[in-house]
């Protein structure tokens, strides 16, 4: 081993290992030349489990989609130039997803930088402030303080892309060719870190608790929402504390309270429906709100919180983050979710309280409209006829635009443990494929919804489902565009709609199936879509579900069902019959 090689081997051996002795054992690699050392070394330590990624966008968002199943930091690494600016799409919906990614990016050294030289771009802060932390990291050298510092970078970036809120951090390594490092086998010896980050929860002081109580036993009418990223270990806290006081809790799907073992007798699950009727806005006006996990997705919820004013609106969580797109916040409680409702729980129980009754005997008529209103077959039917069909333990990925707010509409509180899951921290159609991948590798029966514009938009991804036999069902709703557009304003002037919104496609996805070695079903009418559901579990491997529907017919049914609802708890509220 000649002295380059040996510093190069020394150095990034002594990052990876401390890097896996953190808790980095799973990396997404995309091939390239500059990044050849680290994937060497990456792929012979016996700890690391390694997947290979040709697309870099694919790639990073795999990687994003194992971090989230696992709750755990995953590393991707690709090589320097427009490879790393490949990686930006996922890397800010880590950001804004708060999920823990490292991102490991090959880079020339500095004689390379800005002089010409090929497949280099400036990679210095190539990502911005949407990482938590950006490095460019030392050229390899092999003495013990260069040793050290690797092996403090590493664990110093694993501890931040946990730490409240979590997110992803960068790595820029140059590097000097010749780019092969030994494959000794004694490399890779430490059984645990050398250095470690271990971080703590965040309480209310005594002053502060005794000043929120006062405010809670003051507001009777009180209003819990349970957004996206809640903190799942906090479920079952937020329940008792709901319970005791009394309060509704208005959960959104991705806040994972509307499915599992805990209890749900507070959970309001239909309030898409029905806020979108001004008298229940009128007459059911909220003295406090209490919100826990980022914005939800219903509409009708933003709305209707815009409109309230001179309300106390908490925004509790266990980072600083200013998550207030609405502007109403007016308070901020930086603290451990669970530890704020065991601490406020107190006083006397009030459970049989009035106000959550009237919100309870609303949602019921909702929910039973929307469970068992005749319409005609359509997306939203598709959606509910999906999701009764879910096995217990599956977990369902959910596209942007429609699909999620068909999940929002049509999925109801249930026993058994079925998660759902999307890329709801900037709310793109890029990767959603890929990130639904990624979260196949956590062993649960996978499900993904999509519309067919996000399903073209990442089909690259489903080469490492192929090469890799994950296992996946794929529905995807073809209307032929963008059917989110129809919903909207600009529908309603047909000038130009189509070629800029509609934006029609008109692709056949069977021969995608057959590209990518996927059992595929066509489904047209609505009887054939339980069968093909049924079918697709007896395979393994990529199953693609293609629903042929319509995006006027689909519009058409939605305000139809609306509507229906909004009659009839109208007619209710003006008979004071709830």
């Amino acid at each position: 081993m000649d002295e380059h090689q040996q510093r190069l081997t020394s150095y990034l051996a002594a990052f990876i290992d401390e890097l896996v002795g953190n808790g980095v054992d799973e990396v997404v690699i995309s091939p390239g030349s500059r990044s050849t050392p680290l994937a060497l070394l990456f792929t012979h330590h016996p700890g690391v489990k390694t997947y290979i990624n040709v697309d870099e966008r694919s790639a990073a968002f795999f990687g994003l989609g194992i971090a989230k199943a696992k709750k755990k930091p995953v590393a991707i690494l690709c090589t320097s130039g427009t490879a790393a600016a490949n990686y930006y799409p996922a890397v800010i919906e880590a950001r804004y997803a708060k999920v823990p990614l490292i991102v490991l990016t090959a880079d020339r050294p500095h004689e390379l930088r800005e002089v010409g030289a090929p497949q280099a771009i400036n990679q210095l802060d190539l990502y911005g402030r949407h990482v938590k932390w950006s490095v460019d990291m030392a050229l390899p050298e092999s003495s013990p303080g260069i040793l050290q510092y690797a092996k403090a970078s590493a664990a110093r970036g694993a501890g931040l892309s946990l730490s409240a809120p979590a997110g992803p951090v960068h790595f820029n390594f140059p590097i000097r060719e010749p780019l092969i490092p030994s494959l000794d086998e004694e490399l890779f010896s430490n059984t645990r870190s050398e250095k470690r980050v271990v971080g703590g929860v965040r309480g209310l002081s005594s002053e502060m608790r005794d000043n929120l109580i006062s405010v809670l036993r003051e507001k009777q009418k009180g209003l819990i929402i349970c957004g996206p990223g809640l903190d799942p270990a906090a479920i079952n806290s937020i329940m008792d504390f709901a319970e005791h006081h009394g309060l509704p809790i208005f959960a959104d799907p991705l806040s994972q309270l509307r499915s599992g073992d805990h209890s749900k007798v507070n959970v309001i699950e239909a309030y898409d429906a029905f806020l979108k009727i001004e008298e229940v806005k009128k007459v059911f006006r909220p003295e406090l709100i209490i919100r826990f996990g980022a914005m939800p997705v219903s509409k009708p919820l933003t709305l209707f919180l815009k409109g309230l004013s001179d309300v106390p609106y908490w925004v509790v969580s266990g980072g600083e983050e200013w998550q207030d797109p609405i502007a109403k916040a007016t308070d901020f409680i930086y603290c451990d979710e669970k530890l704020f409702c065991m601490d406020l729980k107190t006083g006397s129980a009030n459970k049989e309280s009035g106000w959550l009754q009237q919100w309870k005997s609303i949602n019921d008529i909702a929910r039973n409209i929307l469970q068992t209103g005749d319409q005609p077959w359509n997306e939203g039917k598709a959606v509910k006829q999906l999701i009764e069909q879910l096995p217990d333990g599956a977990s369902i990925f959910a596209s942007n635009s429609m699909p999620i707010r068909d999940i929002d509409t049509f999925f109801f509180n249930r026993e058994g443990g079925v998660s759902v899951h999307a890329n709801r921290g900037a709310n793109g159609i890029d990767g959603v494929v890929s990130t639904a991948l990624g979260m196949s590798t956590g062993n649960t029966p996978m499900y993904l919804l999509i519309g067919d514009l996000a399903f073209f938009h990442d089909l690259n991804g489903l080469l490492v489902a192929k090469k890799y036999g994950l296992d996946i069902n794929i529905v995807v709703m073809n209307n032929n565009g963008g059917g989110i557009f129809s919903f909207l304003p600009q529908a309603s002037d047909g000038t130009y709609f189509e070629e800029l919104f509609g934006t029609p496609m008109d692709l056949d996805f069977s021969s995608a199936a057959a590209f990518y070695g996927a059992h595929y079903s066509l489904v047209r009418e609505e009887s054939e879509f339980s069968d093909a559901l049924k079918n697709a579990e007896q395979h393994e491997g990529i199953k693609i579900i293609e629903v042929l529907t319509n995006r006027e017919e689909n519009v058409a049914n939605h305000r139809k069902l609306w509507n229906f609802v909004s009659q009839e708890i109208a007619g209710k509220l003006k008979g004071n019959a709830l």
